[in-house]
């Protein structure tokens, strides 16, 4: 098939001290991929929040800036014999609060300064959980789906073992994200442990429960946007779940376990889709035969009872809550006009650009940002590293619970700051975040 996405103290692979303290908007931004967009658009939304709270130009060059950055070029040894050589990446945005924490990306379109970008929303959406982490996030550009099992495996192992001397339990804990899943987190941590001789189950999050990983896991992030989402319902609209009409972009881990879990709620999930396409229902889609059909054809087009549409048409459909759970910069200058929900949940990270949401400000539309409404992913891997360390493991019910809380709590003080600040959700969550990470930066101070 066709391919093509331990601690030490010195990587032996390309490794550099970021040094782009200036990463400004690039002249020709229409020219750039939606990969590399990715880092104007995180360096826009943090630069205007540092604007707003008179950010200081030395705390704000550090905070603009990844703390380090590794990339790997590695080969893998073909089915059929031949060895393909293939590029990653890992990049620590800070660590101020601990250490850092991120996904791990098996796509085409991966690129450093994308992985930058996710690095720094990581470092915001966990300072705004107050969990003590920093953000990271790492990939491989490979299409995973054009690779067999064991081609899989191998080039799994081969990059953790790039990778190895900059992530460790107390350094830098991966996860999975768009791409990867549980298996190959497994085999990522099997892989750090074989180099230490010994299993060390807190290297990695997001793993199966058979080989410590947590309950509830899988379905976190999903389950997040849901308790979310049905709280800013109740908040701002004095309305429930039952029977909102709700649309999503990607099917992945995160979308459809949002469709399921808001649907188990009472909402009508009537249009999802993947990279292939969409599917539309006004009467709500029935997730359980489509399940089979994403089982049999590894797409939702060509669902039986519902019309199909485009990733675009389904962004401008006329639903109560829309959730972009698919890449980065979905939502931009060119269609932000058309859309027509009045909630947007974000369920992706960066799917919003800040042109867009410029327009669906003066609209009304209330966006709920990514660092607040897809961060049950990340809480409940946080609670599976601690149980990693400590060799102690909640059930189910006590990681739903706690995740629950955590999310809420945050939310609350989201709203609290949207009051304080007049400002919208987005802008309240960045304040606060970024207050934060500025605050743990001025008491340690600079070494040496």
């Amino acid at each position: 098939m066709a391919k093509n996405r331990s601690q030490s103290e010195s990587p032996t692979d390309t490794l550099t001290t970021s040094s782009q303290p200036n990463h400004s908007p690039a002249d020709n931004v229409s020219a750039m991929s939606a990969a590399d967009k990715a880092l104007v658009m995180a360096l826009q939304q943090f630069n205007a929040v540092a604007d707003t709270i008179g950010l200081d130009d030395d705390t704000r060059r550090q905070l603009a800036s990844c703390q380090r950055e590794l990339i790997v070029h590695f080969p893998v040894r073909m089915d059929n014999g031949r060895l393909d050589l293939f590029t990653g990446f890992r990049v620590h945005h800070n660590t101020v609060k601990g250490p850092s924490k991120g996904g791990i990306r098996y796509h085409p379109a991966v690129t450093l300064d994308e992985c930058r970008a996710l690095a720094m929303w990581m470092t915001w959406k966990c300072s705004l959980m107050n969990l003590p982490y920093g953000g990271a996030k790492g990939g491989v550009i490979v299409d995973p789906k054009q690779l067999s099992l064991h081609e899989l495996e191998r080039l799994t192992r081969r990059y953790a073992t790039e990778i190895s001397p900059f992530i460790g339990p107390e350094r830098d804990i991966p996860a999975p994200d768009v791409g990867t899943n549980a298996q190959i987190m497994a085999w990522m941590m099997d892989t750090y442990s074989m180099h230490k001789g010994y299993s060390i189950p807190a290297i990695i999050t997001g793993k199966p429960v058979s080989i410590g990983g947590t309950a509830g896991r899988e379905y976190a992030t999903g389950l997040g946007v849901t308790y979310i989402t049905r709280a800013v319902l109740k908040q701002r609209f004095g309305r429930s779940l039952d029977d909102i009409a709700v649309a999503i972009q990607g099917f992945g881990n995160v979308g459809s376990w949002t469709a399921r879990t808001m649907h188990e709620r009472g909402a009508r999930v009537v249009a999802v889709s993947d990279v292939q396409g969409g599917i539309y229902n006004r009467r709500g889609l029935d997730l359980r035969q489509l399940g089979h059909h994403m089982d049999e054809h590894k797409t939702v087009v060509g669902f039986p009872g519902a019309d199909p549409l485009t990733n675009q048409e389904l962004l401008q459909l006329d639903v109560d809550v829309l959730v972009p759970a698919a890449l980065e910069g979905q939502i931009h200058a060119e269609n932000a006009a058309g859309i027509r929900a009045p909630i947007i949940a974000e369920g992706a990270n960066g799917p919003t650009t800040p042109e867009a949401d410029a327009i669906l400000n003066d609209m009304g539309v209330t966006v709920i940002p990514d660092i607040l409404c897809n961060a049950g992913g990340v809480v409940v891997s946080y609670f599976e590293w601690v149980q990693g360390l400590q060799s102690f493991f909640w059930d189910e019910s006590e990681v739903r619970r706690s995740m629950e809380k955590t999310l809420l709590d945050n939310l609350d003080a989201v709203v609290g700051a949207t009051v304080r600040y007049k400002c919208g959700l987005r802008t309240a969550a960045y304040t606060i975040a970024i207050s934060r990470i500025v605050d743990a930066t001025r008491l340690r101070g600079i070494y040496p």
